[in-house]
């Protein structure tokens, strides 16, 4: 890819409509994202009585966030091309697709859909506790970092691969879904050792609600 396709874009991108638009469309997408697989890993929490994790807790985990990002990418990807994720929109920008500027108001707008989403579900379900990515026990930084950097490569390669490829043809239309899908698999894959994040904004709302930052590094270090 050649450098120049790399583009800073200009400050005046902040105001406007345009890109306030999309910035909004990812601000919703990812609240969409969160507060619906967030919520699903507190309602399993409450109708376990924070009992231990299983196996069909696992496949709940796995179902729903698959089914929100579903959701989430498709309602955005007409307006915001869908990124939901920190780490596609950097992607997107490395592979100049979109401006440095516009990729940072994509960021910002997912880091506070994402933590408004956590403090409504704070709000919704009485004060209970947004649960923190964290580390299963004997897994290692290390090990949840390999986890990380593998799974995030498997999303966002996907998402090239159907949704932002000019190449793609028809099979941008499954975009959302194979997009879920991956998602929804690398949880089961993951899922029980570090969480499987392969988004920094899914892990940040949930930190700064609960204000727990314990390896927190390793689901941004691996984008």
């Amino acid at each position: 890819m050649p450098i120049s396709r790399i583009a800073i874009g200009n400050p005046s991108e902040f105001g406007k409509a345009d890109a306030l638009k999309a910035a909004l469309a990812e601000f919703i997408s990812m609240l969409i994202f969160v507060f619906a697989g967030e919520g699903s890993g507190m309602a399993y929490n409450k109708l376990t009585n924070n009992g231990a994790a299983t196996p069909a807790g696992l496949v709940a985990a796995s179902l729903s966030h698959a089914f929100a990002l579903f959701v989430a990418v498709s309602v955005g990807a007409n307006i915001s091309g869908g990124h939901v994720n920190p780490a596609v929109t950097f992607g997107a920008f490395i592979g100049g697709h979109i401006t440095l500027i516009r990729g940072l108001l994509y960021c910002i707008a997912q880091l506070l859909g994402s933590v408004v989403a956590c403090l409504l579900l704070k709000i919704a379900t009485g004060g209970l506790e947004t649960s923190a990515f964290s580390l299963s026990s004997g897994v290692g930084a290390t090990n949840a970092l390999v986890f990380e950097i593998v799974m995030t490569f498997g999303l966002v390669y996907t998402v090239y691969a159907t949704a932002v490829d000019p190449k793609n043809g028809s099979l941008g239309t499954i975009a959302p879904i194979a997009i879920g899908f991956i998602v929804g698999a690398n949880i089961l894959a993951g899922g029980a050792f570090d969480g499987a994040s392969m988004n920094p904004a899914v892990s940040f709302g949930p930190a700064v609600v609960s204000w727990t930052w314990a390896n927190h590094w390793v689901y941004w270090s691996a984008r």
